[in-house]
C-alpha cells in the first residue's frame, strides 16, 4: 500500500490542472460566445452614415467590420479579423483598433499594425454610402 498516497497526489494535481488548462483555452477563444471569425462576404448594411463623424471611426463588431470617415464624403471600412490569430477585434479606442487575443494593434484608418505580433495589415473591404446608410462588404 505504499504506493497509493503517490498516486492520490498524481490524481489530485491532475485534478487541479484541469482548471487551468480550460483558462488557457478561453483567453485564445474569440470571446464572443459565437466564433464568429470571418469578415462580410456581402455587402452589409452598417446604418445611418452621419452616425461616423470626419475623422472618426465606428467599430461594428456584429459585423467584423470598422469604418472611418476620412473626409466628408470619403470613407474607409476595414475586416476586423486580426491578422495574426483570426480573432475577433473587439476593442475601438480612437481609432486604435486592439486585438484582445495577443495584443496586437491596428489604426483604424488605414489598417496598418500599430503593434506586433501582427505583421500583415488588415484587410480592406469595399465601402459606399447609398440612400445615407454606410454599406460595406464585397459588392459594395
Amino acid at each position: 500500500m505504499s504506493g497509493t498516497p503517490h498516486a492520490r497526489r498524481a490524481v489530485l494535481r491532475a485534478a487541479a490542472l484541469v482548471p487551468v488548462a480550460g483558462l488557457g483555452l478561453t483567453a485564445c477563444s474569440s470571446g464572443d460566445g459565437k466564433g464568429n471569425r470571418s469578415a462580410p462576404t456581402e455587402p452589409v448594411d452598417l446604418g445611418a452614415a452621419d452616425e461616423v463623424a470626419v475623422g472618426a471611426s465606428k467599430l461594428y463588431g456584429d459585423h467584423n467590420v470598422v469604418v472611418s470617415r476620412i473626409a466628408d464624403d470619403e470613407y474607409k471600412a476595414f475586416s476586423t479579423i486580426c491578422t495574426h490569430a483570426r480573432c475577433p477585434i473587439n476593442k475601438l479606442q480612437g481609432s486604435r483598433l486592439i486585438c484582445h487575443c495577443h495584443g496586437s494593434q491596428f489604426d483604424a484608418k488605414n489598417g496598418k499594425v500599430l503593434k506586433e505580433p501582427a505583421v500583415a495589415p488588415l484587410e480592406e473591404l469595399p465601402v459606399k454610402v447609398a440612400g445615407g446608410k454606410i454599406v460595406a462588404g464585397p459588392g459594395a
